[in-house]
């Protein structure tokens, strides 16, 4: 039987290692001298901010789930934190981006119309609306904001401390 010297196993291996080094340097020096490059790279950037690519923006990829989960569930807890210490505006804003990512914003808006004050729940509205007029700019469909009297509040099982609004069509 042969029998393979270790120093030999290590210079046939660095040898491969320098190879492949070497072919990564050579085939990435002629992508990037490629004339079209910075054409495609731009391109491709310009793309991803189009097609709402928010990494910047703090939202997460909204084609993974468990990416909206994790950000639902950080907000929401952000958002009661700082209500709790009583800074409204950020709390308020961190609970409007939860709505915004969230499969039933309706579902959540009626907890939270329970658990949180009048004044902080319309400061919620009013941020809601907010996203809506955005939104509205870019895309021409805002949610629609409508008045109900007590008793159409009453039935759809929201207290009478509302202020007389309810979020209809956020999806």
């Amino acid at each position: 039987m042969l029998e393979i010297n270790k120093t030999a196993i290590g210079i046939a291996a660095g040898v491969a290692g320098t190879l492949f080094i070497g072919y990564c340097i050579y085939f990435d020096n002629k992508r990037r001298s490629d004339p079209d490059y910075k054409k495609k790279v731009r391109e491709r950037r310009r793309k991803n901010r189009k097609n709402g690519n928010n990494a910047r923006s703090g939202l997460p990829n909204l084609n993974d789930h468990e990416a909206i989960e994790r950000y639902f569930l950080q907000e929401i807890q952000m958002g009661e934190t700082l209500i709790a210490r009583g800074d409204f505006e950020s709390g308020v804003e961190h609970l409007a981006n939860a709505l915004v990512v969230c499969g039933q914003p309706a579902r959540l808006l009626q907890v939270l119309q329970t658990t949180l004050p009048a004044q902080v729940f319309a400061m919620l509205i009013l941020k809601m609306q907010e996203f809506g007029n955005r939104s509205s700019g870019e895309n021409n469909e805002a949610p629609r904001i409508v008045s109900a009297n007590q008793s159409d509040m009453q039935s759809a099982g929201m207290g009478s401390s509302s202020g007389g609004v309810i979020i209809d069509d956020l999806e």
